[in-house]
């Protein structure tokens, strides 16, 4: 039998050196793959559409179903109004969020959603303010000290 061969230098035992420590990564250190950014885009964009016109017609509905009773009817508008203004500050955010993240596609996404909802609360003001105008300024009385032997007109 032959025996077994000793083992050459720089065969097998080679010295691998200890793994340096991984440093953490930012979401800002890399850009985000176009792939997961334009699902995350879409996904986010519908859900946001969906809770943002489940919202409007609830509050559309608590207005209808005022029947009439214009205080209620105010309120469901009102709440409405400050619901889609909150709407467009979670937008905003969600828009910085992807900033940071460097996800272009879902910056545009949401800027482009934000766009829609300041136009809707813009056209909602712009309804309030038509339907309910500013009454005139009341007229002053104003009073003339009238003494006797002068011309009071």
């Amino acid at each position: 039998m032959c025996a077994p061969e000793a083992p050459r230098q720089g065969d097998g035992m080679t010295h691998v050196p200890a793994e340096a420590p991984r440093r953490r990564h930012r979401p800002w250190s890399h850009r985000t793959s176009t792939g997961a950014d334009v699902t995350v885009a879409v996904l986010l964009l519908l859900l946001e559409a969906v809770v943002i016109v489940l919202g409007l017609f609830g509050h559309g509905m608590e207005g209808w179903a005022a029947q009439g009773d214009r205080e209620r009817i105010e309120a469901a508008e009102l709440a409405g109004r400050v619901w889609l203004s909150r709407c467009l500050v979670a937008v905003l955010v969600l828009a910085v969020v992807a900033m940071v993240s460097r996800a272009r596609w879902t910056v545009v996404a949401h800027l482009l959603l934000a766009a829609g909802v300041a136009a809707l609360l813009v056209l909602d003001q712009h309804d309030r303010d038509r339907s309910h105008p500013t009454p005139e300024p009341r007229p002053r009385l104003e009073f003339t000290l009238c003494l006797s032997g002068d011309r009071c007109d």
